[in-house]
């Protein structure tokens, strides 16, 4: 066991100097409601004896974190510095703690929430109804390396009917690609572009170890020098909520607005909705709706190839 994960080979954070961290209540109390609702067997050790309290007594959490016992008591306690990820995730490991337990653990002890590990999954049914209940605004759905995973009616009758899927299946490709017509309706093209690499340099600092990822990024360089210029400044940001122009071939110029909305369960998938932001987009809008429905007749949701089943 190590003698004191506040100061070793767990990275934690070293303590203050007047020797003990700040007391941290919420921490001391989250931590024994969690250790007396998991007795000994639930978490593999032998049931040995009656116990005064119900759950694991502070050394066998101790023992199954591979700490010491003095330091998970001035732990429990909320006498230490800021432990490090490693020494949390064993304990949250220890107590058998739930994705969203594990996520207060860390706030508490912390401060901050831990990295979410990426979990590929399909599309949701219920994202995809999300979809199909916006018929008039068009709205896709992403991954971390931007690739469509899938798109309602609107959106094809806005970007076209291959967007998401061939050389329009990326939505970063489109917009770097000296020949897409996306990129060429972008009136606000510089702002736009700049921002989504920023967003998706921040993503690749969680995935640098994707292939899809790495490849997707030497390809847009090649694409594009601005691109290159760009994210060789280390320009991090996230997308959420904006305005931008575009212009369409036959809808004239448009000014949307649009939200990203995240899903929480690890598959990184993102939700993009445009909006109108005027009374003449709104129009222009349900103009290309009901003229793609006339020509094609076509559902409003599209799922995209395999991808969208998370394979």
């Amino acid at each position: 066991m190590a003698d004191d994960p506040g100061q070793r080979r767990d990275g934690a954070a070293p303590r203050h100097a007047g020797g003990e961290g700040p007391r941290r209540p919420e921490l001391a109390q989250f931590l024994r409601a969690m250790r007396a609702r998991i007795g000994p067997r639930e978490a593999g050790l032998p049931d040995v004896g009656r116990r005064r309290t119900p759950g694991l007594r502070r050394q066998e959490v101790a023992q199954l974190a591979a700490v010491s016992v003095d330091w998970y008591i001035r732990l429990e306690q909320g006498r230490v510095g800021v432990p490090g990820t490693a020494v949390l995730d064993a304990v949250a490991a220890a107590l058998r703690l739930s994705p969203a337990e594990r996520r207060h653990l860390y706030l508490v002890a912390r401060g901050e929430a831990p990295p979410v590990a990426y979990t590929p999954a399909p599309v949701t049914a219920s994202l995809r109804t999300l979809l199909d209940g916006m018929p008039v605004w068009p709205a896709y759905v992403v991954d971390f390396r931007t690739d469509v995973l899938a798109r309602n009616a609107a959106a094809a009758a806005l970007f076209g009917e291959d967007f998401g899927t061939g050389r329009a299946a990326n939505a970063s490709r489109l917009l770097f690609d000296p020949s897409s017509a996306l990129r060429a309706a972008q009136l606000d093209w510089e702002r736009i572009a700049r921002e989504a690499v920023g967003n998706l340099r921040a993503n690749h600092a969680r995935h640098r170890d994707d292939p899809g990822m790495s490849a997707l990024v030497a390809e847009l360089r090649l694409l594009s020098p601005q691109f290159g210029i760009w994210w060789d400044d280390h320009t991090i940001g996230t997308r959420s909520h904006g305005t931008k122009r575009l212009r369409h071939p036959s809808a004239g110029e448009l000014t949307v607005r649009y939200d990203v909305l995240a899903t929480c369960d690890g598959s990184e998938q993102y939700l993009l909705a445009l909006t109108p932001a005027d009374p003449a987009t709104e129009r222009a809008l349900r103009r290309l709706v009901t003229d793609r429905d006339e020509r094609l007749g076509a559902p409003n949701v599209h799922a995209i190839g395999p991808r969208a089943s998370g394979l």
